[in-house]
């Protein structure tokens, strides 16, 4: 486990820019914290990392975004209201893991018994002060 401590966006943005050039394509990474815990503001900066210049926001209301550079793709997924594997199953999930690019995974406290093999857990606390937080990565291989 890497624990990281942000005192910023920015410094999240930078850590999670730093993590993708770092994780091999098709890597499924699941988020997991609470309303306002920078899980957008990490999906921000890792797509940077992987060379996707675009507007990231919060796919609440879509489900999912479709982020797409020249040579990585980033499928970014909010789980919020996903209830039930009905309710998973209608969101292409699968479909997209099975395109081998980057899955990122919001709310997958309500998906984390469909979630593959090996995928890169990212865990959002709260630290000292309003916009700090500690940030866990767990993988099970070394990027």
């Amino acid at each position: 486990m890497t624990c990281f401590y942000s005192n910023s966006p920015q410094e999240t943005e930078e850590f999670a820019a730093d993590l993708a050039k770092k994780l091999r394509k098709g890597t499924v990474i699941a988020l997991f914290g609470g309303l306002g815990m920078g899980k957008t503001t990490f999906i921000r900066g890792f797509a940077k990392g992987l060379g996707i210049e675009c507007d990231v926001s919060s796919p609440t209301f879509a489900i999912v975004n479709e982020y797409r550079g020249i040579e990585n793709s980033l499928f970014h997924f909010d789980m919020y209201r996903v209830n039930s594997w009905d309710d998973l199953y209608s969101t292409g999930f699968f479909d997209y893991i099975d395109e081998g690019e980057f899955v990122a995974v919001e709310w997958s406290e309500n998906v984390e018994n469909a979630l593959p093999e090996n995928t890169v857990k990212i865990i959002f606390e709260n630290a000292d002060g309003e916009d700090k937080r500690k940030i866990n990565v767990l993988m099970e291989y070394e990027p």
